[in-house]
């Protein structure tokens, strides 16, 4: 049963994280030791290095992540930019990685299929519809592959990507459900890990049976369990491996999105809740439709060109249109 008094703690501790000025500081200052790396690199154009600018993108990544914290939990506005520059710095880093597939083939990935998912279901949210489908593509083409990381634990991340895939009727292995026992076998024909994947998704199961039901009672009834569900792992904040992190521990984007593909498909939705959960800063941002792109990161502007111009191979090539603008 879920213990208020236990959540109220944890969401004071979840925010303090990020009310401490040195927390933000430190990401902001990697951000700025990086730029000369960068540059360097590409002014250069020194391929023989250039790994160092993927290694960096997680430090851009970083930096917006606090400059959302920042404008969301500390000053407690609406801005949203920081988050709209997360997700395309989780783009490259997807899509770059890659390149170096041969270089480093026993290398591990900066980033999380959770991460990724994450950054496809925004992209829905914010309208994007071109870097949304290519990324889409990209998932599509190497979702068995080791740089996707699809060794996936994480319940909601199937449920979001299912959720999608049934939106946008889309599939994946030629499924739109039950899509992580086919990225299992998939794993496991290449010999790669897949010891983490769930055996089932558990409430998640019955919402997407009924996502689309017209009954405005019975997706509330739904989405209250899904609310208990994340509460309840929330409360564990830094213990659980579901919502037990500081980045999405008191962010419920896994019921904001299935709110979103219910208001663009014309259903229903809840108007208010009374729980703590939907009622964080996080959980009561307003986008846009579309929402405006943001001022793209010179740094990531800088890396994208130069891979374009180095790697004829590279992902992005195939579509040559300018992104996020």
């Amino acid at each position: 049963m879920l213990n208020s008094k236990k959540l109220s703690m944890s969401y004071k501790k979840y925010r303090n994280n990020f009310v401490n000025e040195s927390f933000i500081e430190h990401g902001k200052t990697e951000y700025e030791r990086c730029i000369s790396k960068i540059v360097d690199i590409v002014e250069s154009n020194n391929v023989d290095r250039d790994h160092v600018l993927l290694i960096n993108l997680g430090t851009i990544y970083d930096n917006y992540l606090m400059t959302w914290k920042e404008e969301v939990l500390v000053q407690n506005t609406n801005r949203i930019e920081g988050l709209k520059l997360m997700y395309p710095t989780v783009f490259y880093q997807c899509i770059s990685q890659e390149l170096y597939r041969i270089r480093y083939s026993n290398s591990t990935v900066d980033y999380t299929f959770k991460e990724i998912i994450s950054t496809l279901i925004h992209f829905t949210m914010f309208g994007w519809q071109k870097e949304e489908r290519i990324l889409f593509d990209f998932i599509a083409a190497y979702i068995s592959d080791r740089f996707i990381s699809s060794n996936d634990w994480n319940k909601h991340t199937w449920f979001l990507l299912e959720l999608y895939l049934q939106y946008r009727n889309k599939t994946l292995l030629g499924a739109s459900r039950n899509v992580y026992t086919f990225v299992k076998k998939e794993l496991e024909s290449k010999d790669l890990r897949n010891d983490l994947l769930p055996d089932d998704l558990g409430i998640y199961e019955e919402v997407l049976e009924n996502w689309s039901t017209p009954v405005e009672e019975k997706i509330t009834a739904l989405i209250g369990q899904m609310i208990n569900y994340h509460s309840e792992l929330a409360s564990e904040l830094g213990k659980s491996i579901e919502f037990g992190d500081y980045r999405y521990g008191f962010y419920p984007y896994e019921i904001l999105f299935l709110i979103h593909v219910r208001k663009k498909s014309g259903l229903p939705v809840p108007q208010h809740f009374e729980d703590i959960l939907m009622n964080t800063p996080e959980a009561k941002m307003v986008f846009k439709d579309p929402e405006p792109y943001p001022e793209k990161d010179p740094l990531l502007v800088q890396i994208d060109s130069f891979y374009r111009k180095n790697y004829p191979d590279y992902f992005l090539n195939q579509y040559g249109e300018e992104l996020f603008q």
